[in-house]
């Protein structure tokens, strides 16, 4: 029952004048379209009248809210627009200077490579050289020592008898590790 009571009370008994203003548009659209589609079909053309705005503070605060609904959609579209634009720069942005930074790596890295390896081939180089220097002083040494255990210790003996058809030698080598004996029998040949 209150809210019956209340109902009541926010209806008005009477229509408002703003409601009436409305019928009579609403007439008036009608009957002005008739008459606009009997021109058309006659083929007459009639120039629009003008007429003053209509100064109702409810419909001009009606039409300023819509506009400002527009206003603020249009707006608010074009705030989404930016800022897709942006986070689709900052995407594309940062991989660019992932790519950059990618980049600048690979030919930090390739040209420490390239130092390490080279550096390996210097060292390489210098310690065959020295190592070549000490195998060759080794042969030279060696070359020296035989040469003086062989004059100094050693001695070489040999006997050969010579029969019709072969040659008998006979050889014994005495170092500083043995004697060597060496015992071969050759043929001749026979000449008729």
């Amino acid at each position: 029952q209150e809210n019956k009571g209340l109902m009541e009370k926010s209806l008005p008994s009477e229509p408002s004048s703003t409601l009436k203003k409305a019928e009579v548009k609403q007439e008036n659209k009608t009957a002005t379209k008739g008459v606009d589609d009997a021109d058309k079909r006659s083929g007459v053309v009639t120039k629009k009248q003008n007429k003053p705005p209509v100064s109702d503070p409810e419909a001009v605060k009606i039409q300023a809210w819509w506009r400002g609904t527009l206003v603020r959609r249009t707006l608010l579209h074009a705030a989404l627009r930016v800022w897709i634009i942006q986070a689709w720069w900052r995407v594309k942005l940062a991989r660019l200077q992932e790519s950059r930074r990618r980049t600048a790596l690979e030919n930090f890295t390739r040209k420490e490579w390239a130092a390490v390896r080279l550096q390996s081939w210097v060292r390489m180089w210098r310690i065959r050289r020295r190592y070549c220097r000490l195998l060759n002083a080794t042969r030279i040494i060696q070359a020296y020592w035989r040469c003086h255990s062989c004059t100094s210790r050693g001695f070489i003996k040999g006997y050969y008898r010579v029969t019709a058809n072969q040659l008998h030698l006979e050889l014994e080598i005495l170092l500083g590790s043995g004697p060597c004996i060496l015992t071969e029998c050759i043929p001749l040949p026979i000449k008729q």
